[in-house]
């Protein structure tokens, strides 16, 4: 097998066509570990070292990449995975499922040989079932690290029946009872209210800027993210970067002509990813706007087949009320042994 090591984004670009191939063989498909994902992160955010190891078989095919970068902090020198923590849910070692342990044995040496350019490993946001978890900390042990595995939190899912009626009925009876409720007292309270997911027929920047007006206008934690530069160059470029691809659903409840209420999610590898939301605040407060555009949304969900309504991080109480149980991830923690 032969490893490369990556330092710059130019680099990085020569993997474009082969980066998402590999993904869709590996157990970490996800969004957030696609290429157009990872250059956007870290075109936005500049880390201060990218370390990112690519490891292809005799034949010259790509099974393997570990993407990584080095934050230089004033006292230690961190090796984190491209990604973490703030804007991506899930992050992982892509590696291909016919060659996890001797790729995973490959690049637990490669740290242990590199570990003059760093003190410590921290890689955020393994989900559980990883072999990253198992597999590649146990080959860390064996090559001389301490390693610990800590739970970080919880992403609540939906495993999405076929039919929207049988997933009330997966509900429990108040909940079932309030949901349709509020779906009624919407309808119902309103002279006109529809939703619609943004598509060609509407101006993707109109309609970005709208998003971010209600995302920053829902939460104050909101607003001051979004006023960093950063963070806004981020979804300008993962939002032109995914809708191209077919993956975001960017959609709007709209009631008597105003926008109340937005979701910011992925549509990937069969499943729905809610990964922000906006919503208007006080007016239309008594309709639940933000529940009755996420019950659209499940319903969606189940009319196109997906099997899967990841909420993900955070243990927020409407999401239990929907229906959702909790999945985990994890940080690997590891130190070279003195």
């Amino acid at each position: 097998m032969h490893l490369k090591t990556y330092d710059n984004i130019d680099s990085l670009r020569e993997l474009e066509h082969e980066w998402n191939e590999l993904l869709e063989r590996s157990y970490a498909n996800r969004i957030f570990s696609t290429f157009e994902w990872q250059l956007t992160w870290l075109e936005a955010y500049r880390p201060d070292e990218i370390w990112v190891i690519t490891c292809r078989d005799q034949q010259g095919k790509l099974i393997g990449i570990a993407p990584w970068f080095v934050e230089i902090r004033p006292d230690e020198r961190v090796v984190r995975s491209i990604g973490c923590v703030d804007v991506t849910d899930y992050v992982d070692l892509i590696v291909d499922r016919n060659w996890i342990e001797p790729v995973l044995r490959l690049f637990a040496a490669q740290m242990i040989e590199n570990h003059s350019r760093y003190d410590r490993v921290n890689l955020c946001n393994i989900p559980e079932g990883s072999p990253t978890l198992d597999h590649f900390a146990q080959h860390m042990g064996e090559c001389g690290f301490t390693t610990e595995l800590e739970f970080q939190e919880v992403c609540p899912v939906i495993e999405l029946p076929d039919t929207w009626e049988g997933y009330l009925e997966r509900l429990d009876k108040k909940n079932r009872h309030e949901l349709r409720r509020k779906l009624r007292r919407a309808e119902g309270e309103t002279q006109s209210l529809d939703w619609y997911i943004v598509g060609p027929e509407h101006d993707l920047q109109k309609e970005l800027d709208a998003f971010l007006e209600l995302m920053a206008a829902s939460q104050p934690a909101k607003a001051a993210f979004l006023s960093d530069a950063r963070n806004r160059a981020f979804f300008q470029s993962l939002t032109e970067r995914t809708y191209a691809r077919g993956w975001l659903q960017l959609d709007f409840l709209v009631a008597d002509g105003v926008r109340v209420a937005a979701y910011y999610n992925f549509a990937y590898n069969g499943n729905i990813q809610v990964y922000n939301s906006g919503l208007l605040p006080s007016r239309y407060g008594q309709i639940s706007p933000g529940i009755v555009l996420v019950a659209y949304n499940i319903r969606h969900a189940i009319e196109q087949g997906r099997h899967l309504f990841d909420f993900l991080r955070g243990n927020e109480e409407y999401k239990y009320r929907l229906g959702a149980k909790d999945t985990r991830i994890f940080k690997l923690k590891a130190q070279a042994a003195a």
